[in-house]
């Protein structure tokens, strides 16, 4: 019974209770009565001005239950039930202005979770109406409105702890029953406007959910999270919620969130982390690039705080996951974030379980089958080589540096241009060139230290990089195959799944000899170990990168001509680049030239400011010993470019180093391993590269053959290297004769080597799977070698005789007999093998001022007719004006009118060269800028210049003299009438 002047909302409201006797017998459902209901809501529906007085009376209600219920009352805990019930029809039915009841909802529900957090039952009425709202909100007064947002912050931070609740005083059914509920509150926020429309309260709102969505999926193993995600690709978790931000308002509905029935058996684990699976990728699908970017910070807060960076595989299936649930355009914000993350943690005294996740999950995103786009890879692997070489400062055994390696290899995989890898290459060559002349800075006693790891990781990454990036097409290659046989039989064979295949539309480019080529010095290394890596590594690069251009062997390692592959085309080609020169000819004349200063230098260590330190002992043409002690303390220049700097660091080594071979003064110098080392790698040049191999080792194993010749046996040390090297050029002839097949070279290699005991192997190189930084190697010392003095003879002239009457070298090479034994014998030395880098040949299509020259010294003897087209291509094109003069006119014009072209900076035009795919030297066609000639806009820059550049043409007025000529003299018109032909 109502008492009078009652106003019409609070009769409406109370009619909606059933009497106060009844209210205990109302469970379990606790609903309010139907009919008043009803009444109710279309009351609110057509008044929306009545709606803060309804809102009002029920939270006053709400907030004096709760006080009751809190102290046992039970009738006031239905009563409770109830007014949530009415709240949550209010919010459905009223939706179009729930702004209006926001405030007393929130507040009511904030006061309820305060008072009763721990009873399951009206917590999950409370979520039940949470749900409701955060469905219909448009989130505008999240941010706005000071108390609304207060309000909301507070439910949301009660709410999501429920998602993570772990008290050990909790049995675990009620436990898990609690953490769903959880979950499946923080379903709805994740789909609601009120997380995404305030950018400012997006953060603290991900950072107050992310616990609730992480903490379930750490509580399982890795495969029951593979199989809830699939579940939940195949099959979404509520048919509402697909496309929820496409539909309006009025279309969207509410999922009830209701508990499980008593007796009944509790969710299980799998049920939690599949609702916070479905939370995670709703979440992250619907997330932009800095949205992204904060919800992996979030995770990676949440890792801290719970220490889920013990979980490794856990944390890389999250990486994984993340990636694959953002936005295709906007996936590089999970790796770009990881490798934030690791650059953050650099400094840390000792790597920690965070520092190995972070590395292990960058490794497993970029290894995944998932696409990614817009990657800055050139930033990221600097950012990687600088985490490195910090860590390898901090601690030089850091178990952290492999999986950085890792890291750096990863990005083999993806390749979105041709050109990539051989840019990632180059960006760690210049490191490795960076580290190898000025160390790591700092202390200088740490730096020499430190030096040798970081040069050893540095070579992992590279060659991991381009194993890779073979993976990644062997990979692309056997799944287009698998595809290919699936489309013409219409069945799939038995294979791998193509799904598990990192599949990526890419071609890419080789490496190039030339970039490779900065790399050289560390054959020469002081370190050892750094020297062995390096040589493994320019294996590979023989065998898989280095462009063949022609060369190749059979499967038995011979060399044959088959005359539709060798062709004149192809022969014209090779003597062409031996007689010129090519990438790869400048390549193995640097290779050679290091390899002869490695097996026959006393001192060994390349560095710019004082190179070889220690005095060297070499035995001069008469026998005697003398002692250099000249040093070259010259600086460094920084404006010369790299490689003609490294040329020029080691031209000035050569001159410090010996004449001829030296005894062993030092540990660094070269030991029994190295010369295996060198060993393997003549024959590896020799196996790869038949033709050039032969045509650049013969003379510089002749040349060393006569460096053995002329040294004396007058200190043991000295007899030993001697012997070791005489053996190691008589092992390399017998390689070359296997390969070119050639009987008589390898008869008389082995009745040289027949005569003594064998001292120096070939070093057997393995090819791993993954990359690795391999323990640093002790070096054989020569010391250690047991030898019997006997010596070592190989007629030289004999087998030079042999391979150039061979049949198939010269078939090859396309070279006589006499032109091969003159280029065998030609002089050689390392200065000059060094020399040919910096200089630039003739053969190169690209250098206009040669072709200038060419024409120049030729044409007079091509045409001796009176013909000025010749003399205008020989004529500077300073000397004269053209076409090209009359478009910088026409632009200074424009540029006086529009302020903006007057001076700007001068552009790179490359209309001029070819693409490197075309072929696959990349000397010959290297991409190099041309710049359009910004000095010649100033001389055009008045209004009269299009006029004089047009009477200089011969278009307009005459002012003077002509620059261009006609290619023929003028004739005057013959203006007497036509004769007939049958007149005399």
């Amino acid at each position: 019974m109502h008492l009078p002047f009652t106003p019409n909302h609070v009769q409406l409201i109370a009619a909606c209770y059933p009497p106060n006797a009844a209210l205990l017998t109302s469970g379990p459902e606790y609903r309010p009565n139907s009919q008043e209901l009803s009444r109710l809501t279309y009351y609110a529906s057509n008044r929306p001005g009545k709606i803060n007085k309804l809102a009002g009376e029920l939270e006053k209600r709400v907030k004096v239950d709760c006080k009751k219920a809190q102290a046992g009352n039970i009738r006031a805990r239905a009563s409770l039930l109830i007014s949530l019930a009415i709240f949550k029809a209010l919010a459905t039915e009223c939706r179009r202005d729930i702004s209006l009841l926001s405030g007393s909802l929130l507040s009511s529900i904030n006061a309820t979770l305060t008072s009763l957090r721990t009873d399951l039952e009206v917590a999950a009425r409370v979520a039940s109406v949470f749900n409701a709202w955060t469905t219909y909100t448009d989130g505008h007064l999240i941010g706005v409105d000071k108390s609304v947002t207060e309000e909301y912050m507070s439910c949301l931070q009660m709410l999501a702890h429920m998602g993570r609740v772990d008290s050990p005083s909790l049995d675990h059914e009620i436990k898990r029953r609690t953490r769903l509920l959880g979950t499946m509150v923080i379903l709805g926020v994740v789909t609601s406007e009120a997380l995404y429309y305030s950018s400012n309260q997006f953060s603290s709102q991900i950072s107050t959910i992310m616990p609730a969505l992480i903490i379930p999926l750490l509580d399982v193993d890795v495969s029951t999270l593979n199989h809830e995600a699939a579940r939940n690709k195949d099959q979404p978790l509520s048919p509402h919620l697909d496309n929820w931000r496409d539909r309006p308002t009025i279309e969207r509905r509410a999922a009830s969130i209701h508990l499980h029935v008593d007796g009944d058996k509790g969710p299980s684990s799998s049920e939690i982390a599949k609702t916070a699976i479905h939370a995670l990728s709703i979440l992250l699908a619907h997330a932009v690039a800095f949205q992204a970017s904060t919800i992996v910070r979030a995770i990676f807060d949440c890792l801290d705080d719970t220490g889920g960076w013990e979980k490794m595989d856990h944390c890389e299936w999250i990486a994984i996951k993340a990636a694959e649930w953002t936005q295709y355009q906007y996936r590089y914000t999970i790796p770009s974030r990881l490798v934030e993350s690791l650059v953050e943690g650099q400094d840390a005294p000792h790597s920690t379980p965070r520092h190995k996740a972070l590395a292990a999950m960058v490794k497993t995103v970029f290894t995944s089958p998932t696409p990614l786009i817009n990657l800055t890879l050139s930033e990221i692997i600097s950012s990687l080589i600088g985490v490195i070489l910090r860590r390898v400062t901090v601690q030089p055994d850091d178990p952290l540096l492999p999986l950085l390696v890792e890291c750096i290899s990863s990005l083999g995989t993806h390749i979105y241009y041709a050109d990539q890898i051989q840019d990632l290459a180059t960006e760690l060559i210049s490191r490795l060139a960076l580290v190898e002349t000025n160390g790591l800075g700092g202390d200088k006693s740490t730096s020499e230290k430190c030096r040798p790891q970081a040069l050893r990781c540095l070579l992992a990454s590279l060659l991991g990089l381009i194993q890779a990036a073979d993976r990644h097409d062997s990979a692309r290659e056997d799944a287009e195959e698998l595809k290919m046989r699936k489309s013409i039989s219409g069945s799939v064979p038995s294979s791998p799944n193509p799904n598990d295949v990192h599949i990526k539309p890419s071609r890419r480019t080789k490496v190039p000899p030339e970039v490779w080529q900065e790399t050289m010095t560390l054959l020469c290394d002081a370190d050892y170990s750094v020297r062995a890596d390096y040589a493994e590594a320019l294996v590979f690069y023989l065998k898989h990168e280095i462009p063949k251009l022609g060369d190749h062997t059979d499967e038995d390692g011979v060399r044959r001509t088959h005359p539709l592959v060798d062709g004149p085309a192809r022969q014209a080609s090779l003597v062409n680049a031996v007689m010129y020169g090519d990438a790869t000819i400048r390549f193995l004349n640097a290779l050679y030239a290091h390899l002869h200063l490695l097996a026959t230098s006393s001192v060994l260590g390349m560095n710019t400011r004082s190179p070889f330190t220690t005095p060297a002992r070499s035995v001069n043409e008469d026998g005697t010993t003398s002692q250099d002690d000249s040093r070259d303390n010259s600086r460094r220049n920084t404006a010369i470019p790299p490689r003609t700097r490294k040329t020029s660091v080691m031209l000035r080594v050569l001159q410090t180093a010996p004449r001829d071979v030296s005894p062993a003064t030092s540990s660094k110098s070269a030991s029994l391993s190295d010369y295996a080392n060198i060993l393997t790698i003549l024959t590896t040049v020799q196996e790869c590269l038949p033709v050039r191999g032969l045509l650049t080792a013969v003379p510089m194993l002749v040349a060393m053959d006569k460096v053995c010749v002329a040294g004396k046996d007058t200190d043991a040390d000295l007899s030993l290297r001697l012997r070791v090297i005489k053996e190691l050029v008589a092992k390399a002839w017998l390689s070359l004769g296997k390969v070119w097949n050639c009987q008589d070279v390898v008869n008389l290699a082995q009745e040289a080597l027949e005569s003594t005991q064998s001292i120096i192997e070939p070093t057997v190189v393995s090819e791993p799977s993954t990359p690795e930084i391999k323990p640093p190697r002790e070096a054989t010392s020569l010391s250690t070698v047991n030898w019997d003095n006997t010596d070592i003879s190989l007629n030289t002239e004999a087998v030079l005789s042999a391979l150039a009457s061979s049949s198939t070298v010269q078939e090859a090479t396309g070279l006589d007999q006499q032109e091969l034994e003159r280029r065998f014998t030609s002089p050689w030395t390392p200065e000059v093998a060094l020399k040919e880098l910096e200089v630039q040949t003739s053969y190169d299509p690209l250098n206009h001022d040669t072709i200038t020259s060419l024409t120049r010294k030729k044409g007079p003897a091509l045409m001796q007719i009176e013909n000025m087209s010749l003399q205008s291509l020989a004529r500077s094109h300073r000397g004269g004006v053209g076409v090209t003069d009359l478009r910088e006119a026409l632009e200074g014009r424009s540029s006086m009118s529009n302020p903006n072209l007057s001076n700007r900076a001068p552009s790179f035009s490359t209309l001029e060269h070819t693409s490197t795919l075309a072929h696959g030297d990349i000397s010959i066609n290297k991409l190099t800028p041309v710049r359009s000639r910004p000095q010649q806009r100033s001389k055009l820059s008045g209004p009269s210049d299009v006029r004089d550049v047009l009477n200089k043409l011969g278009i307009g007025k005459q002012n003077g003299g002509i620059y261009l000529k006609p290619s023929f003299p003028s004739q005057k018109p013959d203006t007497r009438p036509p004769v007939p032909p049958y007149k005399t």
